[in-house]
């Protein structure tokens, strides 16, 4: 009997019915799992399942993935194209022609009075390869705009810029088989269990059959952090004085790998007078890790045969975000941990293919990582395409986090927002939503009709969701994996790629840059463009000229470089084992990283630090998961952590409603009380719209002009339950 009940329910699993599997990979995260689709005879997606001979994920999938075939038919799906004069009336449907028609000449119209960088575009790290190589082509060589990013910049700038400094270029160099080899492994900012539950479930097992240090920077008591050896719970933003204070003990202590210094970088007589200054003794004192536990850490990871470090959010969304990336650099090349198994600096990537949209989008540059600065790599782009290499801009343009203050001062205005939602993503959402209002013209491209930024388009564009669309993904150990067309568009939406290929047909340019009429055409396209030789003589690292979707699809995913000479169906598990690097010299930086610090303090006034991140069930901003009601059940409403020891001193409960300030604005969440945060320091989940990015301060890092999502202060403030009850029953609906 179990609590009185006489007869027991048995958990029962109904049968799917699945008549037929079809093979494709998630489209969540930057795991990069390889998914099969059941459909039942009549061609209704059924079911979802792991694919069990994929190296990645090895059948398991998170909740994410496990119901990621409900998209196709979720809530508030765009069904057809609408347009209107102001953003205030209300839409009126219309056909493909006359959006795109009208979107054209609106473009057009603004170019010509204002200059062709007057038009913006944001793109994604959701799209496909194919799409977002399609979508630079059109920016950079038809419609001419040099006000071109992707979402990317709030995630993955500083990771992208820090490879660039330490490098020569960018692309992870270490891979999840670095977990089987590792001897010690050091998390930054990353809370792998909520983020990427599979890449986690992949350290656990190489934890489980040898076990080896885990230590966790964080300054919650994450998931991570819980099951970690060593928890550094350290003061927010200032992980580059922790870094250098282990480097003044391993080289102090003559921990480093000299020889390794010595033949594969330049540059460690600097860092090693500047780490002088960060004795522990001092450096203690800024970043909250006493000197004993410094010491120690820096001997354990010097000491080990092998050691890795991994980092996320923590470290790229924040003002020493790129320096900090550089700063981990540091640290593993002094220890000779790069290029090596079980060594290497490995940033875990945010999004499904934001690795595709820094390779092949030509956000920051051109296809295949080349420099708008660098007039070989204009030339021979300008050349494939054909079209004049003047054409192109001689350096790269405003940053996503810059177009908005430009649309602000009238230097931009028309933008096309593509698969993101910077009213719920951005920090300080009332400037955003100020700066969204003062456009003459704003397209929103995007599968959801109903998605926050949507409120103030001219034109909306309905576009077709993950698997009823064809290309591929690069995940984070640079596996490129197959997406393959499971079903239709939904209704009249259309694949992206589509879209993109029918707008370049009303350009001048179109007409003379040859679009492939299939994303397979496009692919083969990024093959040809990604041989060579870079400009100091050196193979490109992005080579995927031996790949095709057949051979990825048998291999469930082909890690780059793979060269058309390369035979079998493996790639490189991992960049810069020969010890050369894409530098004029072949040698890595070393770079002195000084640390300052210009976030804003929890001060009187502002007396709490206000942290951010994901939760499992969610992704993003819930344009996907918060219409998923298996996933949306667990975290439905905006949520605060608060340690019970400084709820005790406001006379806050549990579960119940405050008020969060900052000097931007406010936002009503509710509160759980937890001591995974400490007294001086909350949490919220960055999901939620009109939440947390209400209150963010949004610094730049100076490199990667990356915010600072992560370090600002706050107060909290007593309201009215019931109003605060009304406000989040408001918030939540779609």
């Amino acid at each position: 009997m179990l609590f009185g009940r006489k007869k027991r329910k048995p958990i029962v699993i109904p049968s799917k019915k699945v008549a037929q599997w079809k093979y494709t990979t998630c489209n969540y995260c930057s795991t990069g799992c390889s998914i099969e689709i059941g459909l039942n005879e009549q061609n209704k997606i059924v079911t979802t399942r792991g694919h069990a001979g994929a190296d990645v994920n090895r059948g398991k999938l998170c909740i994410k993935g496990i119901l990621e075939h409900e998209l196709f038919e979720s809530p508030g799906r765009g069904t057809e194209p609408l347009i209107r004069d102001k953003h205030f009336e209300d839409f009126e449907p219309t056909s493909w022609d006359h959006a795109l028609d009208t979107t054209a000449t609106k473009i057009k119209e603004i170019q010509a009075k204002y200059g062709r960088d007057s038009f913006a575009i944001v793109s994604s790290g959701q799209l496909l390869t194919e799409e977002f190589y399609t979508l630079g082509k059109l920016a950079r060589g038809v419609i001419g705009t040099n006000n071109y990013d992707g979402n990317t910049t709030l995630c993955m700038a500083s990771a992208v810029s820090g490879y660039k400094r330490s490098f020569g270029a960018d692309g992870p160099p270490g891979c999840y088989d670095d977990f089987e080899h590792t001897h010690c492994l050091m998390a930054f900012g990353s809370n792998l269990p909520e983020q990427h539950p599979i890449i986690y479930w992949r350290l656990k097992e190489a934890l489980e059959k040898r076990h080896f240090p885990l230590i966790v920077v964080d300054p919650r008591v994450t998931m991570l952090a819980q099951f970690a050896d060593i928890h550094l719970p350290i003061t927010p933003g200032t992980d580059c004085v922790l870094i250098n204070a282990m480097l003044h003990v391993i080289i102090n202590e003559g921990l480093q790998d000299q020889a390794y210094i010595d033949a594969h970088t330049q540059g460690f007589e600097a860092v090693k007078a500047l780490v002088q200054d960060y004795d522990p003794k001092q450096a203690q004192h800024i970043c909250g890790i006493d000197e004993d536990t410094i010491r120690n850490v820096a001997r354990i990871y010097a000491k080990a045969p092998a050691a890795m470090s991994i980092w996320t959010m923590g470290i790229n969304q924040s003002t020493h975000g790129s320096d900090g990336v550089a700063n981990i650099n540091n640290l593993n090349m002094i220890t000779g941990n790069i290029g090596k198994p079980g060594g290497t600096s490995l940033s875990i990537t945010g999004q499904c293919n934001a690795m595709g949209t820094r390779e092949w989008s030509s956000c920051s540059g051109l296809p295949g990582y080349r420099y708008l600065e660098n007039e070989a790599d204009r030339n021979e782009i300008a050349d494939f395409w054909g079209i004049d290499p003047e054409f192109f801009p001689k350096k790269r343009g405003l940053a996503e986090t810059d177009i908005f203050p430009a649309i602000e001062t009238g230097e931009i205005k028309g933008l096309w927002i593509v698969a993101t939602n910077p009213m719920t993503s951005m920090p300080n959402t009332a400037r955003i939503r100020k700066a969204l209002e003062k456009l003459d013209f704003l397209v929103i491209q995007d599968v959801y009709r109903d998605v926050e930024t949507n409120q103030y388009s001219h034109v909306y564009l309905p576009a077709s969701v993950w698997a009823e669309k064809e290309g591929t993904h690069t995940n984070t150990e640079r596996r490129v994996n197959l997406i393959c067309n499971v079903l239709p568009p939904f209704k009249n939406s259309k694949p992206d790629f589509w879209i993109f290929n029918q707008l370049a047909k009303r350009f001048d340019n179109g007409q003379m840059i040859h679009f492939p009429e299939t994303p397979e055409g496009a692919f083969e396209e990024m093959k040809h463009l990604s041989k060579g030789k870079l400009s100091h003589g050196g193979p490109r690292h992005l080579d995927i000229s031996g790949m095709t979707y057949q051979k990825i699809e048998a291999a469930r995913g082909i890690q780059w470089p793979f060269r058309e000479q390369d035979e079998g169906l493996k790639g490189t598990a991992r960049l810069y084992s020969d010890g050369l690097f894409p530098t004029a010299s072949g040698k890595a930086n070393l770079l002195p990283i000084s640390f300052y610090n210009n976030n804003e303090q929890p001060c009187d006034e502002y007396p709490f630090w206000l942290n951010s991140g994901r939760v499992v069930e969610h992704f993003h901003t819930r344009t996907r998961t918060g219409k998923i009601g298996n996933c949306n059940k667990f975290s439905p409403t905006a949520y605060m952590e608060m340690n019970p020891d400084a709820a005790k001193e406001l006379g806050v409960e549990h579960q119940s409603y405050v008020r969060l300030t900052s000097r931007r604005g406010d936002a009503v969440v509710m509160v759980q009380l937890t001591h995974r945060v400490p007294r001086n320091m909350v949490f919220i989940p960055f999901h939620y719209h009109d939440c947390v990015n209400r209150l963010t301060l949004g610094l730049l890092d100076p490199y990667s002009r990356q915010p600072a999502f992560k370090q600002c202060s706050t107060r909290i403030e007593p309201i009215d339950q019931d109003e605060a009850a009304r406000i989040n029953v408001e918030r939540r609906a779609f």
